[in-house]
């Protein structure tokens, strides 16, 4: 009798330690009729395939083209939150806080328009952004340099966007930041308050981030001979913030923004007509014009030391000044022994 036809299963459970189909013999005994004749074939339905035709409907592997449904519902989507963000800033159903921090604009607009010079043109790497509490106050202090203070806004950034819990970093700023037209409207959506004190304790008690640079112009404005070597940390006042509210305070080492700016001269006469700290002189400003305000495309890296706790201290620790003078002292260290390492680690200044 004739074997009946069988259709193979390729399934891998049948396969051998070898990864072969097992061969199939036949019986030895084949099915016959009582008369001894070839019991008729049974024919067997041939297993169903999958048709190389595209199928209609959702979720059945069909193809999109670029762009296709689902493209389109994302682009329609943020076109739509676009459309909805332009109709509150237009009709001003926004909210801003107390300081003028206008959060929304921050996120959609203003990080955006940093984001690229972060990613791109300083190539930013941040470490330690967990030694940064995912909830309360706290006070980062940070080394201050680079003639532009732009290492204050690549610290925001480093925040922003690398903090697991999504915090955002008010930064104390000087005054002239708010005398400034444009500047200052720009620094207070962004979260900036004056370096005072009082502005200080209020955003801790709130439970916020803030940023303070202690060397203030001095070592913004400091010679290009002069970097990576920190200046004085002022009279320890935000120390004595910091006791006030318990809030821990978490050291800040930036390497990359003194070289931005090389500083090879102060033009003082220039500085106290446009009642400036300092007018820089640089390898490219003033003698290229506009295109010396470009600056050099280094390489940065940021890191956030290990807090330094301080509600461990008493109400009237604050008014200690021997205290407060222990406490700069030690954060002062902190940074610059943590520059000098980061700088022994870095390959070069560009790459």
């Amino acid at each position: 009798m004739a074997d009946a036809k069988v259709i193979p299963f390729d399934d891998d459970r049948s396969r051998g330690n070898a990864g072969q189909r097992p061969s199939r013999r036949r019986g030895a005994g084949s099915r016959r009729g009582a008369a001894g004749e070839p019991a008729p074939v049974r024919e067997v339905q041939p297993l169903p395939t999958r048709s190389t035709a595209p199928e209609e409907g959702p979720g059945t592997g069909e193809e999109q083209p670029a762009g296709g449904r689902h493209g389109e519902g994302g682009l329609e989507r943020r076109v739509a939150a676009g459309l909805s963000f332009l109709r509150r800033r237009l009709t001003g159903e926004y909210e801003v806080d107390d300081f003028g921090y206008d959060e929304e604009l921050t996120d959609q607009v203003l990080m955006s328009l940093l984001r690229p010079v972060y990613e791109k043109y300083f190539r930013v790497e941040v470490k330690g952004v967990e030694n940064i509490p995912d909830k309360g106050g706290a006070l980062i202090v940070a080394n201050h340099s680079g003639t532009l203070p732009l290492d204050g806004l690549m610290m925001q950034v480093a925040v922003h966007d690398h903090h697991p819990a999504d915090r955002h970093l008010r930064l104390l700023a000087a005054d002239l930041v708010f005398v400034l037209p444009v500047v200052n409207e720009l620094a207070r959506k962004l979260g900036h308050t004056l370096a005072c004190a009082e502005d200080a304790e209020r955003l801790l008690a709130q439970g916020e981030l803030v940023g303070v640079m202690p060397e203030g112009f001095k070592g913004i404005g400091k010679p290009f001979g002069e970097r990576y070597k920190l200046q004085r940390f002022g009279r320890g006042g935000f120390v004595s913030t910091a006791l006030r509210q318990g809030a821990p305070i978490v050291p800040c080492s930036i390497v990359g923004a003194e070289e931005i700016y090389p500083m090879i001269g102060n033009a003082k006469t220039l500085a106290r007509l446009l009642g400036f700290p300092y007018f820089p002189l640089t390898p490219t400003f003033p003698w290229l014009g506009p295109l010396g305000m470009v600056p050099l495309p280094t390489k940065w890296t940021i890191q956030f030391g290990e807090p330094i706790a301080t509600d461990g201290y008493p109400p009237e620790a604050a008014e200690d000044p021997m205290l407060m003078f222990n406490l700069t002292d030690q954060v002062r260290e902190q940074i610059q022994h943590t520059l000098y390492k980061l700088l022994v680690q870095r390959r070069s200044v560009f790459f």
